[in-house]
């Protein structure tokens, strides 16, 4: 038996992407990644009506076309295939009309990227036999519709951006982003290209990044923790019920994560919405401890994980010095920023540490430089504290677990497995494997990568939530319940906790390398693919989140 090596047939909207932009039509057509925007949604309500099959398509030999909508079209010889979305029989000849959202140019012509599109649905009109000269497109903005004459001259120029459009996609990393482009601001992947970001950190551009949109800013994690309670959709709602009652509802569309603790229940038919709709669900012990996760399908961008794997197998050093570095810097900060007390020394001995970490020349030497300066980190982390009861408590125990004993060590275990859960849903969502790392030891379902990528923001964001919750009086002992000499939060600590851990999330900072205001849980996304721009070779090296 041979193997069909016959071309993928690249659809004809991936042409109008190509000439767009090329790394557009690579990230979508290529990787298979897509994000939903405002000019997305309105695209789609444009195109409600054409988008149903309707009316009689007989070839030319078997009758007269008048109109039809949705027509499915291929060609191996152009190497294309496309849905036209209107088809107009005029006497003996038909048209291709092609809808768009928006409008013409200043001058009233086309965009090249929907003129392309419109060439290329009447070449497959003429290679099934149709008599076409002609395509239009639709503008609805202006509502106007716009002729395109097909010569010789646009056939080939169509073809070309064809041939164009195959050999780049055969490339085994995306083209580099457009340079200060207009394009980039309206584009519904600009928050997963990050042109600008990756513009800057190659040197390609003085210009400061623009400000990136959160792709979707109103989506929020459900924390589900009532014991014996139910997780169901029903009318698009996320619902929570136990005995009967509804505990809580949800619009679909405004969940980003769902996490669940102890014993919840979900539906089949609420995880089949949720991995629909791309949304991770992650299961939790009552206590707090991350027991699994399940996400749907995984990503396509099968060229990003193939270079994690190896750069994993190769012990991925330079990455690791980058994370433990930035790890080091930070709590280097928080200390500066909150000792209550005289911590010179130690703040002198963690920045001599960081320094060290960023030139490590081994694994080992790098694991002993991060407990050196961990351990150095926790003695001093009770001067942060203003609660006497709760910084004598860790100043005698230090920093412990499983299990914790004291309520420090408790908050500062469950911070960390919500901020682990939030990393391991952003690493799936960027289409990296969250069980590869390359500083963490791998084990059986030890999630390393997503521990990777949490050391950088263990200060920034679970040990600030801890700081803010004991010095702002928020918490008290009876949110702890003690046992044998072990300490967990109590249900109602538990919310408080999760509430000021998603409050830290939602707080914005200034990035210390691009410049812009974005919030901690938009820095959790942009970190992760600047490290998958690492992984691929897009990037010359990872750079952590740090603030001064």
């Amino acid at each position: 038996m041979v193997a069909d090596e016959s071309p993928e047939l690249i659809p004809a909207r991936m042409v109008n992407e190509y000439v767009y932009c090329p790394r557009l039509f690579y990230l979508e057509w290529v990787d298979g990644r897509f994000a939903d925007s405002d000019d997305v949604a309105l695209g789609r309500h444009v195109h409600r009506r054409v988008d149903i099959e309707s009316g009689s398509a007989p070839r030319p030999e078997e009758g007269v076309l008048r109109e039809a909508r949705s027509l499915l079209l291929s060609s191996p010889a152009l190497g294309v295939i496309a849905r036209l979305d209107v088809v107009e029989g005029e006497q003996d000849h038909v048209v291709a009309v092609d809808y768009k959202k928006g409008k013409p140019r200043s001058d009233g012509t086309p965009w090249p990227s929907d003129e392309v599109q419109v060439v290329l649905h009447v070449l497959l009109l003429r290679e099934h036999g149709y008599t076409c000269d002609r395509g239009e497109v639709y503008y609805a903005a202006t509502r106007q519709r716009v002729p395109i004459v097909v010569d010789e001259d646009k056939a080939l120029w169509a073809r070309e951006c064809v041939a164009r459009a195959r050999a780049i996609s055969e490339r085994l990393t995306p083209p580099l982003p457009l340079v200060d482009s207009p394009k980039c601001v309206r584009c519904s992947l600009v928050g997963l290209c990050l042109p600008d970001e990756t513009n800057t950190m190659l040197g390609f551009t003085e210009r400061a990044p623009r400000r990136i949109v959160p792709k979707d800013p109103d989506t929020a994690p459900v924390y589900v923790t009532e014991p014996g309670s139910m997780v169901r959709t029903r009318s698009q709602r996320l619902e929570v019920t136990k005995d009967d009652e509804v505990l809580a509802s949800f619009r679909m569309i405004d969940v980003s994560q769902l996490a669940v603790f102890g014993r919840v229940q979900i539906s089949t038919q609420t995880l089949h919405e949720l991995f629909d709709r791309a949304v991770p669900v992650l299961w939790f012990t009552y206590g707090g401890w991350l027991k699994g996760w399940a996400y749907g399908l995984p990503s396509k961008y099968v060229e990003l994980r193939r270079q994690q794997t190896i750069t994993h197998a190769q012990g991925g050093l330079g990455l690791a010095r980058q994370m433990i570095a930035g790890k080091i810097h930070n709590c280097r900060t928080l200390i500066r920023r909150n000792a209550r007390c005289d911590q010179q020394a130690v703040t002198q001995a963690l920045a001599q540490m960081g320094r060290r970490a960023a030139t490590a020349d081994s694994l080992s030497t790098l694991l002993g430089i991060e407990g050196t300066a961990a351990r150095l980190y926790f003695q001093a982390f009770p001067s942060l504290l203003a609660a006497p009861e709760f910084a004598d408590a860790f100043a005698a125990s230090g920093r412990n677990r499983r299990p914790p004993r004291d309520p420090v060590n408790a908050m500062l275990s469950f911070s960390y497995a919500l901020l682990l859960k939030d990393l391991i849903a952003t690493t799936l969502a960027v289409g990296l494997d969250p069980y590869l790392g390359v500083y963490h030891r791998i084990r059986y379902g030890r999630p390393a990568l997503a521990l990777d990528l949490a050391e950088e923001f263990r200060p920034l964001i679970a040990d600030s939530t801890v700081l803010s919750l004991i010095n702002n009086a928020e918490i008290s002992a009876s949110d702890f319940i003690s046992r044998a000499g072990a300490f967990s939060l109590t249900p109602n600590g538990r919310r408080t906790l999760i509430r000021a851990y998603e409050r830290r999330l939602a707080a914005t900072v200034t990035h210390p390398l691009f410049g812009y205001t974005i919030s901690y849980r938009r820095v959790l996304d942009v970190q992760a693919r600047i490290l998958a721009g690492a992984l691929v070779g897009e990037l010359s090296d990872y750079t952590p989140m740090t603030t001064r």
